[in-house]
């Protein structure tokens, strides 16, 4: 809602700029697919390599109760 907003305000304000942000958006949000897919799947070996580095810890956290 508040990106529709300040959508609004800019396009009371320069409205030339606003129909280009609001042709552009989706070209730019097309090119940065990429870079998020990769994001995730950076996370998620991080996420990975976390859980094997605690599984021993884990391991003997949980024998003890």
């Amino acid at each position: 809602m508040m990106k529709f907003l300040l959508w609004c305000l800019l396009f009371v304000l320069c409205w030339p700029i606003a129909l280009l942000a609001l042709v552009l958006y989706p070209i730019v949000w097309l090119l940065l697919l990429p870079f998020r897919l990769v994001g995730i799947a950076v996370d998620g070996v991080f996420e990975l390599l976390k859980a094997i580095l605690f599984l021993p810890a884990r391991l003997l956290g949980g024998a003890r109760a």
